[in-house]
């Protein structure tokens, strides 16, 4: 399936998920470290209604790094209201700018990541379609600022709900969710992974 339409299709889920949370919830810790949900959402979303001269304005406020950038459209985006927040995905069905570089890849595994870091602290798990998944398995692989690659040095990932490997070395093995998020860097995750590569990645990751 096109990169574009499963990024679509994980928006959209991601905004019927949120429209669920009640204020409480909103204000609840994520797996990343220092952000509550309405920081993670308000970093999704904050190229989205940005124009190309808005983008160019903000990059040069950033001087060009895109770290600082991040931070610029975090603290823009972290004041307003969840409804606000949960509007700006519904009319950006389709991540624009930054998010849909690299034909929507960029989009959807920040989608689809940034989605489970608020789902696992709150307990609030789902079953992602494994089509899509899997995708995202083989997407973060070629998506340096996730990670993947260098996390998977020396190892060999198996999933165990899923027909996906990668990697030569010491196996990790488990849901394939959870190897996602591993990958990418959350701790917390490899609490469901096991093998003899496993306390390698745990040294490799660096969110909670």
């Amino acid at each position: 399936m096109d990169v574009r339409t499963l990024a679509r299709e994980e928006r959209a889920d991601f905004a019927d998920f949120l429209e669920t949370l009640t204020p409480e919830q909103w204000d609840q810790p994520t797996l990343c470290t220092g952000w509550n949900v309405r920081s993670v959402v308000a970093h999704v979303v904050s190229y989205d209604e940005l124009s190309g001269r808005q983008l160019a304005r903000r990059l040069a406020r950033a001087r060009l790094s895109l770290s600082r950038a991040n931070e610029i459209g975090l603290a823009e985006y972290r004041v307003r209201a969840p409804e606000e927040l949960i509007g700006v995905l519904r009319r950006h069905p389709q991540p624009g700018r930054i998010l849909g570089k690299f034909g929507g890849m960029v989009g959807f595994l920040d989608g689809l990541i940034h989605h489970q870091d608020i789902r696992r602290p709150l307990g609030l798990p789902r079953t992602i379609p494994a089509a899509r998944l899997r995708r995202a398995l083989e997407l973060s692989l070629r998506a340096p600022p996730i990670g993947v690659s260098r996390r998977l040095t020396g190892l060999r990932a198996v999933a165990t709900d899923l027909d996906w490997t990668s990697g030569d070395g010491i196996e990790v093995r488990g849901p394939a969710e959870a190897l996602l998020l591993a990958l990418a860097g959350r701790r917390a995750a490899a609490d469901d992974l096991t093998g003899p590569g496993l306390d390698v990645l745990i040294s490799r990751t660096t969110v909670a």
